[in-house]
C-alpha cells in the first residue's frame, strides 16, 4: 500500500479567509460565532452562527460564474485555490488523467433552493433560471474544482450529514493508498446559513441561542457555521521526489454505522470507528496525543463521544487531549471535518492544541482533558479527527507527524 501525505491546505470559515488566519484564531481561542446577518433573521428563533462575514463574491468571481456557483461552491473554490497553490502541483498529462476530487457536503446549494423557493412561492414567478439545477446539486463544487484544475480522475461528492468531509477524505486516502492516483483534492464545504436552512434546523431543537459550549455541563446545543476546508492528498514518494512541503501523513481511517437511531448517537458505533482507525493506521492507543472531537455541544453527542473515547483508550484516555473547535467556528455540518482537520495538522506540525472555548462547568460524564478555553503547547505524534453524523454514520481519520 502507498503512503499518503497532505501537501496543500486551504480554508475559508468564520475564523478566517485562509489557513494562516484560521490557525491564528484557533491559537488565540477566538470565537467566530455571532449575530446572523441574513434575510428575515427576525423570523428566526436561532439568530447566531459562525458566518463568513463581508464575503463579496462579486470581487472573486465574474457574473457568468456566479450564475453557476452557489455559496457552498464559492467557498470550495476559494479554499481549493489556496490548497492547490500551496502544494505546487500542476495537473497536466498523466497526473491530470488520474488525479481527482472527492468532496463532502450535506446540503449542497441550500441558498439556491431558498432563493428560488422565494421566487416561485413568495414572489409568484413562474420561471427560474435555467442553471438552478446545476447550481444547487451536491456535486456542483466537486465538478467545478475538477474543471478549473483539469482533474480528470475519480471525482464525486459524499453526502453523509455531519460526517461528509471525513467520509470524503477517507475515500481520497483510499484512492491514493491503492495506487489508483498520485494526488487527490479533497475536503468539504457547507453554507446553510440562510432563512430556510436555519429554520429547518430549528425544528430539531438541538440549537443553542447563545453559544456553543462543548463538554461543559451547562451546554445547551450546537451552533451552525459555514465555510470550506480543502486539502491536497498526495502519494508520499511522489511528494518527496519533487521536494514538496509535507504538512502531515494520513495513516488510517475507519467508517462505521450505528444501525440504531436516526438522530441519537451510539457509543458502540463511535467506538468501533475510533478503534478501526487505530487498527488501520497500525498505531497503538498510547501513541495518540490529541483528538479533534466531533463535540457539537449537545448533551447526547458530547457524553456519548467521551464514553466512546474512554472505552477505546482505557487508562490512556486520561492522558489524551481532546478539544472541539466547533466552539469557535460553529458546526459546518458536511464541511465541518475538513475545517477541523486543520486543528489536527496544527497539533502535529506546530505543537499547538486548539482549545475548547466556552467551557464553564465540569461535567462528570465528560471527564476528559478537553483543553478548556486556552490553547496548549504539546508535542503530538498521532492525532485523530472524529466525525459522527445523524443517521449513525461515523468516520474517523488518523494522522501522524512527519
Amino acid at each position: 500500500m502507498k503512503r499518503v501525505v497532505i501537501t496543500g491546505a486551504g480554508t475559508i470559515n468564520a475564523l478566517g479567509r485562509d489557513v494562516a488566519s484560521t490557525l491564528e484564531a484557533m491559537r488565540e481561542g477566538r470565537c467566530g460565532i455571532g449575530e446572523l446577518d441574513i434575510r428575515d433573521v427576525d423570523r428566526l428563533a436561532i439568530r447566531i452562527g459562525g458566518q463568513v462575514r463581508d464575503f463579496e463574491a462579486e470581487s472573486v468571481f465574474n457574473r457568468q460564474q456566479l450564475t453557476l456557483y452557489d455559496r457552498f461552491t464559492q467557498f470550495t473554490l476559494v479554499a481549493a485555490a489556496e490548497a492547490i497553490a500551496q502544494c505546487g502541483l500542476e495537473f497536466t498529462g498523466e497526473l491530470a488523467a488520474r488525479a481527482g476530487v472527492v468532496l463532502g457536503t450535506a446540503g449542497g446549494g441550500v441558498s439556491t433552493w431558498d432563493d428560488n423557493y422565494r421566487s416561485v412561492y413568495e414572489d409568484g414567478k413562474n420561471r427560474v433560471h435555467p442553471f438552478v439545477v446545476p447550481k444547487l446539486m451536491n456535486n456542483a463544487a466537486a465538478s467545478h474544482v475538477s474543471m478549473q484544475y483539469n482533474l480528470k480522475g475519480p471525482s464525486f461528492t459524499v453526502s453523509t450529514a455531519c460526517a461528509s468531509s471525513n467520509h470524503a477524505m477517507a475515500q481520497a486516502f483510499q484512492i491514493i493508498r491503492s495506487g489508483m492516483s498520485k494526488a487527490m483534492v479533497t475536503g468539504g464545504s457547507e453554507s446553510m446559513l440562510c432563512f430556510g436552512g436555519v429554520k429547518a434546523w430549528e425544528g430539531l431543537r438541538v440549537m443553542s441561542r447563545d453559544a456553543c459550549r462543548p463538554f461543559s455541563a451547562n451546554r445547551n446545543g450546537m451552533v451552525q457555521g459555514e465555510g470550506a476546508g480543502v486539502f491536497v492528498f498526495e502519494e508520499y514518494e511522489h511528494a518527496r521526489a519533487r521536494g514538496a512541503d509535507i504538512l502531515a501523513e494520513v495513516v488510517g481511517q475507519a467508517m462505521s454505522s450505528d444501525a440504531a437511531d436516526i438522530v441519537m448517537p451510539s457509543k458502540q458505533g463511535a467506538a468501533r470507528a475510533i478503534a478501526g482507525a487505530l487498527h488501520d493506521a497500525g498505531v497503538s492507543r498510547d501513541e495518540v496525543g490529541y483528538i479533534n472531537a466531533h463535540g457539537t455541544g449537545t448533551a447526547a453527542n458530547d457524553k456519548t463521544e467521551c464514553a466512546a473515547v474512554a472505552d477505546v483508550f482505557g487508562p490512556h484516555a486520561d492522558s489524551l487531549m481532546i478539544s472541539s473547535t466547533k466552539s469557535m467556528h460553529g458546526h459546518l455540518i458536511g464541511g465541518t471535518g475538513a475545517v477541523e482537520l486543520l486543528a489536527c495538522i496544527m497539533a502535529l506540525r506546530d505543537g499547538v492544541i486548539a482549545p475548547t472555548i466556552g467551557y464553564e462547568e465540569f461535567d462528570p460524564e465528560c471527564a476528559l482533558d478537553v483543553v478548556p478555553n486556552e490553547a496548549r503547547e504539546a508535542k503530538v505524534d498521532v492525532a485523530l479527527s472524529n466525525a459522527f453524523a445523524f443517521g449513525g454514520l461515523n468516520a474517523v481519520l488518523a494522522l501522524r507527524r512527519i
